[in-house]
């Protein structure tokens, strides 16, 4: 599994000629390190006098940030392993009509979920960026950089999520699910933009 290699060995196997893991994986894996950054800040923060009457929200923050941090682990061999699902099912065979059917259904099914294995990426970091809105505004001043990187990665992570969601939709037939799915992308897209434009703004350094 990616997730059990070292980071040089993920990354190695990143800079490879082999097509996984590609774009989504990192997606995952950027969407993950945002969350473990929240994490950070909301610690900093517990525990601290100065911040006694945060301390329990930030506790929260916290256990949901971790929630999504472990989601978004698993998020990293799913999306590979979507894409090994979608190349095996293009090397079905064709010879009848049949196996033309089943070929093509096989495709679509697979597709439509290489395309959801995204777009959970993009809900969870969408999530992940209002809290780290939420250490950046309360939490430690002292690591307030870091809950502004949090927002960075988690931007990275919903964007670079929505592009590979749209790649598998342009091979998609459900012309109601693709329509949908555009749709929630879209809001995604602007709420995280905005939500980044807003903390970046909210900081002097």
């Amino acid at each position: 599994m990616l997730i059990d290699k070292s980071i040089v060995e993920f990354l190695n196997e990143t800079a490879s000629s082999n097509p996984v893991p590609g774009g989504g994986s990192i997606a995952a894996q950027s969407g993950a390190t945002a969350a473990a950054l929240v994490e950070m800040v909301a610690n900093l923060t517990i525990g601290k006098k100065a911040y006694e009457n945060v301390s329990d929200e930030m506790k929260q923050v916290a256990q949901k940030a971790g929630v999504l941090r472990a989601e978004l682990i698993k998020e990293i061999d799913r999306d590979s392993d979507a894409f090994k699902e979608v190349m095996a099912a293009y090397k079905l065979p064709k010879n009848s009509k049949e196996e033309q059917e089943f070929r093509s259904n096989k495709i679509q099914a697979c597709t439509k979920y290489a395309a959801l294995v995204p777009l959970e990426v993009a809900r969870k970091s969408y999530e992940i960026i209002q809290l780290s809105k939420e250490v950046v505004n309360t939490g430690n001043k002292n690591a307030v950089t870091d809950g502004i990187v949090s927002a960075m990665m988690a931007r990275t992570s919903a964007l670079s999520a929505i592009y590979n969601v749209k790649i598998n939709l342009s091979s998609i037939k459900d012309v109601d699910f693709v329509e949908r799915t555009f749709v929630e992308i879209n809001k995604i897209e602007v709420y995280v933009k905005t939500i980044e434009k807003e903390i970046m703004e909210s900081v002097q350094l």
